[in-house]
């Protein structure tokens, strides 16, 4: 009798992305929207895009990432926003390259919404598979193997493990496997990569523990309400009109430092157990209390994790102390001290393969067709993961269809500023994006992301129409405000004029050409015009470093340059040089340890050499 097996093509598809964490998402998104039949393996469907840290996305530098993933057609913005339950704009009272949006999500409607926007996407299959190995045939990825030894086949496969590889957690003298509380650790991709010639290393995160909001004393700490007039992360979301929550502020006393003194003999960290490295802008609170001894309290924020649950997460106490002193420690802390802890907190250790085994399309250099993205790649945070994810898809898709790949440079987007770093730099520490690491951030801020990218996402197939439109749309009304105030006058001085002074806002020139506010903008676009006017000069600046920049960016090095055969250079520079493969002089000049020196003998042998400047890598 014949049996209903499925056929070969089951097991088919373009492209292959492993793991559906924020990385995993956004990749399998990309890469069905551009075309390539495409599958979504995880080791479990009910864990989709989970927040397995803080409810929130967002923060310093975070935000601007979380638009340019919105601006190029991406779905982190547009599901935080339908999702989010308290909205903020960090940094409002500085300057606008330092305005970052910030939310707290309801973490379970966020994640199920990521993951109904996943099960709906043609050419996109979401499959429970655990993932054991990486098919290759000389040097070109072929597929995947999992569990029970079947094999999918794919030409091109992402890897978005998160922090599951050879995962342990670690509560006081307690180890555990598993990358995520309840969840197990994945064993055979680690050795599979290493068996394929990749770097491995290990690095440290941590969690804090989470209570019962019944059991706070809310009166005892401060309030902390969202913002009055809620910004969206999406350019496609028209409003935020769900009620907000609040979160709330505490802080460690003298009491809490001393017990987790007395106990750092029982902290992993501090016995040898734990040797990774952990990320050093979000320490666990012991290393606070150690690297910060003369401080005598730390702000603890209480944040809801949804709408339809009283579970808070304790945001800066991230700890991996035994039990028995995280119950000591909670009670000790103003407003807490009845809590009832629904979950401990813990530290993981895992795998990782240092980023500078990639090209900056997210590639591999030693398997074509092979991708990483997120955690893996030594980052931390959803944002950033998020983003990798993104590229990594769009170029896996690019390349199944034959097409030119897409890297941002450092010019263009935070995104190009995380790829450049972590593919020439290399990571120590667990990576996090800040606004300092941005050279050109007057011009890669929040309100602009669409500006940059949308385009290019349009060009690339990654936004939809409605998108496209609504961008039309914008650009029209600033092409408008722009006309409206270089040729309006008062006084004598054109509207731009007034503008330029930081004393004036748009509401002002409003008021002194009443014609220009019938005019159908949007406050957006008002707000926009304003920071354009008014940092025109800082733009200008930074676009003529620009173009100098890319003069050197634009000297190509081909992909099978021989650096050891430059006598000329210094043994360090050769080896760096020779091991990052950097594949312009001005990605060569950012790798660590080189110098203006080097990059001088670097142009004078290519030069010298006969090679191109636009040789192709």
């Amino acid at each position: 009798m014949a049996t209903n097996m499925p056929s070969n093509d089951y097991y088919h598809f373009d492209v292959i992305v492993v793991g559906a964490g924020h990385a995993g998402v956004e990749a399998a998104l990309a890469s069905a929207r551009l075309g390539a039949k495409t599958a979504l393996l995880t080791m479990s469907c009910d864990t989709v895009a989970q927040m397995s840290c803080n409810p929130a996305i967002g923060g310093v530098a975070k935000g601007q990432i979380v638009r340019e993933i919105d601006a190029l057609g991406g779905e982190m913005g547009r599901v935080i926003d339908a999702t989010g339950i308290q909205f903020r704009m960090l940094n409002s009272g500085k300057g606008p390259a330092m305005h970052s949006p910030r939310a707290q999500a309801d973490k379970k409607a966020y994640q199920f919404d990521m993951k109904w926007k996943v099960e709906q996407q043609a050419n996109l299959s979401l499959r429970q598979e655990l993932v054991e190995g990486i098919e290759t045939d000389d040097g070109q990825v072929t597929g995947i193997r999992v569990s029970g030894g079947t094999v999918y086949r794919a030409s091109s496969v992402i890897l978005t493990t998160g922090t599951f590889l050879k995962a342990i957690m670690h509560t006081g003298e307690t180890k555990s496997e598993g990358g995520r509380a309840g969840e197990k650790s994945a064993h055979g991709m680690s050795g599979a990569l290493r068996a394929l010639g990749f770097e491995l290393q290990r690095f440290k995160t941590g969690t804090p523990a989470r209570i019962n909001g019944r059991t706070v004393d809310f009166s005892k700490c401060v309030a902390q309400p969202g913002d009055e007039d809620p910004q969206p992360f999406s350019y496609l979301t028209g409003k935020i009109d769900q009620s907000q929550m609040d979160c709330h502020l505490t802080e460690t006393t003298p009491e809490v430092h001393a017990l987790i003194q007395a106990n750092l003999s029982r902290a992993p960290m501090y016995t040898g157990q734990i040797e990774s490295t952990g990320p050093r802008y979000c320490p666990s609170i012991e290393d606070k209390v150690v690297r910060f001894a003369d401080r005598n309290s730390h702000q603890i924020f209480l944040e809801p994790e949804g709408r339809n649950t009283l579970e808070y997460y304790c945001n800066g106490i991230s700890t991996s102390l035994p039990r028995d002193v995280q119950t000591g420690m909670i009670h000790l802390i103003p407003g807490l001290e009845n809590a009832d802890i629904m979950r401990f907190g813990y530290a993981v250790e895992y795998d990782f393969a240092p980023p500078t085994q990639l090209f900056a399309t997210m590639e591999t250099r030693k398997v074509a067709g092979l991708y990483f993205a997120g955690q893996l790649n030594g980052t931390t945070g959803y944002e950033e993961a998020a983003g990798q994810g993104l590229l990594a898809g769009i170029n896996a898709a690019l390349k199944v269809a034959g097409r030119d790949p897409f890297v941002l440079d450092r010019s263009q987007a935070y995104l190009g500023v995380l790829i450049d770093d972590l593919v020439t730099k290399g990571v120590d520490e667990p990576y996090r994006m800040f606004t300092s690491r941005a050279e050109y951030r007057m011009l890669l801020r929040q309100d602009n992301a669409d500006r940059r990218l949308t385009p290019l996402g349009i060009e690339l197939g990654t936004v939809c129409e409605q998108r496209a439109r609504s961008f039309r749309t914008y650009e029209d009304q600033v092409r408008l405000a722009q006309a409206a105030i270089t040729q309006m006058r008062h006084q004598g001085n054109t509207l731009e004029e007034w503008l330029r002074r930081p004393e004036i806002s748009w509401a002002d020139v409003e008021k002194m050409c009443p014609e220009l506010a019938v005019l159908p903008l949007s406050q957006r676009c008002k707000r926009h015009l304003e920071v354009e006017v008014q940092y025109a000069g800082y733009i200008r600046r930074q676009e003529t470093e620009i173009a100098k920049l890319q003069k050197v960016d634009s000297v190509r090095i081909p992909k099978t340059f021989n650096f050891a055969g430059i006598p000329q250079l210094r043994h360090e520079a050769r080896e760096k040089l020779g091991r990052i493969c950097p594949t312009t002089v001005g990605q060569a000049s950012r790798v660590s340890g080189i110098t203006p020196s080097d990059i001088a003998v670097l142009m004078m042998y290519l030069k010298s050499s006969g090679y191109s400047q636009q040789a192709s890598w």
